[in-house]
């Protein structure tokens, strides 16, 4: 049998195989409410029937102005939950794990749709006005404001209250964002972080904040949510935030009631050199697993199912996430289990039966 498609325990929830969907934004959320829709209902629902183990809705901001974009989700209302709970619910329904990204930009935040070329909305063309760890710009974005003690504190809490939503709306796990340079990783990077408070200068200040976002939302949901945390593992600067500073925050973040980590990279530096390739951040999470025994996966050019397999059978991780071949096609699960020899009718849905995947997949002929 193929590990990719085996089942695994992460905390207290069971995912049928190791084939997770990676939250990608759609920037299709209703202006300003952050509603989901049916496009939400459809486009997940279309992930989860194609057999992924767990389905991580897209990142959902844990305030108006922490969106990347005005068109991303929101969990910062009691009137967002419904929209997201019929996405739970079917997620659910097709034997997948329902899991969403709870999320803050920061200094990267009021951009525009990808497919519209990015770049700046001011306030008066719908967007806002972005906070930050220091008032540092990214490129093309006016500076943010820098965040005072008092107002990190109500990102704390922002988080928690987000969380206690995302679990009122059905998701068996939560992810909170560390990572691609939004608010989190900023607060981690000594490149993005010059304050001088107790939230800037040394490791252990930097960490403090992603660590009381982390107990904050495990206090929120309970222990019978998988509490999961998505970092860059490095800057691919130096100096800047490395693989040495992100394992001992996986350490710290054990501590704290931490399930799994999903391990990326990059993000603070526009223009960072990274060395893209097949499974490229994979080794920085099989490094993370070995030194702190935590449940791992990574993303990032994992496109073949052979290589998928090899990363949990033989590279260390527990899990692999797929982002851009999911959008390509949702059946990749499907179509990958075939591949590998593997009979996906016990796990797939029935009215897909009629495909006769072994019969007709040209890796099979």
């Amino acid at each position: 049998m193929a590990k990719l498609f085996t089942p695994i325990q992460i905390g207290p929830i069971t995912a049928k195989n190791r084939l997770w969907v990676s939250p990608m934004c759609q920037y299709s959320a209703t202006g300003q409410a952050g509603r989901a829709e049916a496009w939400h209902l459809v486009h997940y629902g279309a992930l989860a029937a194609g057999g992924a183990g767990l389905v991580m809705v897209e990142a959902t901001g844990v305030v108006p102005h922490g969106r990347i974009t005005p068109w991303d989700l929101g969990l910062w209302d009691d009137a967002q939950i419904p929209g997201l709970a019929a996405v739970a619910d079917f997620i659910k329904a097709q034997g997948a794990v329902p899991a969403i990204q709870l999320g803050h930009a920061g200094g990267k935040a009021s951009t525009n749709k990808l497919w519209l070329g990015g770049g700046y909305v001011p306030p008066e063309e719908g967007g806002f006005a972005a906070d930050a760890a220091s008032a540092i710009a990214f490129p093309g974005l006016p500076v943010p404001h820098e965040l005072t003690e008092a107002e990190v504190g109500g990102v704390v809490q922002a988080f928690a209250d987000a969380a206690r939503r995302a679990h009122d709306a059905g998701f068996e796990a939560i992810e909170v964002h560390a990572a691609h340079g939004f608010l989190l990783h900023q607060f981690l990077s000594p490149l993005s972080n010059s304050r001088s408070d107790r939230f800037g200068g040394s490791l252990e200040n930097r960490c403090r904040l992603v660590l009381e976002v982390l107990a904050a939302v495990r206090c929120a949901i309970g222990e019978s949510v998988a509490l999961v945390l998505r970092v860059s593992a490095t800057d691919w600067v130096d100096p800047g935030w490395d693989l040495e500073q992100t394992t001992q925050l996986a350490a710290w973040a054990q501590q704290v009631g931490l399930d799994h980590l999903d391990v990326s990279s990059g993000g603070v530096v526009a223009d960072a050199k990274i060395p893209v390739g097949p499974a490229y951040q994979a080794p920085f999470a099989a490094k993370i697993a070995q030194a702190t025994g935590l449940s791992v996966n990574s993303v990032g050019v994992i496109d073949t199912a052979p290589l998928a397999e090899s990363l949990v059978a033989e590279g260390g991780l527990d899990t692999v996430m797929l982002g851009r071949p999911l959008l390509r096609d949702p059946h990749t699960p499907i179509v990958w289990a075939t591949e590998l020899g593997e009979d996906p009718a016990a796990w797939s849905p029935p009215q897909y039966s009629m495909a006769a995947w072994r019969r007709y997949h040209p890796a099979i002929r």
